[in-house]
């Protein structure tokens, strides 16, 4: 009797070995799929714009195309970074009051915030196809392509990060963790889409309560920033104006189209060189002995290596 049970436990633990390493493999094989679109994509986004640069300043003879293809790019970029960043749980958040928890609070409170970001995705997954469908009938003016390749990437990203937050969910959260996680988020949506007639005769009011309570809250909770305004702004649009969905993915596209951010593959670029080279080391060091004796010696050092830098790359510091 005792010999079958320790059979049976046996089995059930090789099997659930198995799933974990079968989750294991398959979280990184979809990393690297991801990954490496995502690297070069880097360099073909330097690429067209160092392109652009020489043409227009050297040559003088500007590529037309340049900067639409670059924008094009970076808006791909842009969205498998951020699959990228959420799959190795990089993104930028407040985890002062969740690493102040017990391990098993603070387990619980990790399945909860991916459980939050799955959420987000799934409310805007939708809308975002939509916003793709919509921009086919668009013609880029210097291309002449559908916008469609442009806009898709939305979409793409959106459906890689629910991806990936499901399989870290499978990884790292028990079947209760899990259950309590569904239950929270589930609960506080259900109760906020209840209380719909309660909100709208607030009027500006609703402001605080999503932008104040509901981003602060699931920024105190470990939410990452990014989905905490997310699920705030598409639940105060959602619930409380007749604004359709598209606003809230078209918002997400203009913020990650604005031709200045374009500079960011090459800031990556420049600090990747500057790194690899030993230039970095050398300039702090040179930094620190020059001011690092003097009483906060650490802020100066840190506010000459931006002069450094700004100089350097001709930014502002």
């Amino acid at each position: 009797m005792s010999a079958g049970h320790l059979t049976m436990a046996d089995g059930s633990g090789g099997g659930g070995a198995d799933e974990a390493g079968l989750l294991a493999r398959l979280d990184r094989g979809l990393g690297a799929l991801v990954a490496w679109p995502a690297a070069l994509l880097v360099l073909a986004d330097i690429g067209v714009l160092f392109a652009g640069v020489v043409s227009r300043y050297v040559l003088h003879t500007p590529l037309l195309w340049s900067d639409e293809l670059a924008a094009i790019l970076f808006l791909w970029l842009a969205m498998l970074g951020s699959v990228v960043a959420l799959r190795r749980g990089e993104h930028m958040r407040m985890t002062a009051l969740v690493g102040a928890a017990s391990p098993a609070r603070r387990a619980l409170l990790e399945a909860v915030a991916t459980m939050a970001c799955l959420a987000f995705l799934a409310l805007v997954v939708h809308p975002a196809w939509e916003y793709a469908a919509e921009e086919k009938a668009i013609t880029t003016p210097a291309l002449e392509i559908s916008n469609l390749w442009r806009a898709a990437a939305l979409p793409v990203g959106i459906v890689l990060m629910a991806t990936f937050a499901v399989l870290r969910l499978l990884r790292q959260a028990t079947g209760g963790q899990l259950l309590q996680a569904l239950a929270i988020v589930g609960g506080l949506a259900l109760a906020f889409w209840l209380a719909q007639p309660l909100l709208a005769p607030l009027g500006r009011l609703n402001l605080l309560i999503f932008f104040v309570g509901v981003a602060g809250g699931c920024v105190f909770a470990g939410i990452p920033i990014a989905f905490a305004f997310g699920l705030a702004t598409f639940g105060y649009l959602a619930l409380t104006t007749q604004t359709p969905m598209l606003a809230v993915v078209g918002r997400m596209d203009e913020g990650m189209s604005h031709l200045i951010l374009l500079a960011v593959p090459l800031f990556v670029f420049l600090g990747l060189l500057i790194e690899m080279t030993g230039m970095a080391r050398a300039m702090i060091a040179f930094l620190a002995a020059l001011l690092g004796h003097v009483k906060g010696g650490l802020s100066y050092v840190l506010i000459g290596a931006m002069y450094l830098v700004s100089g350097i790359s001709g930014s502002k510091a």
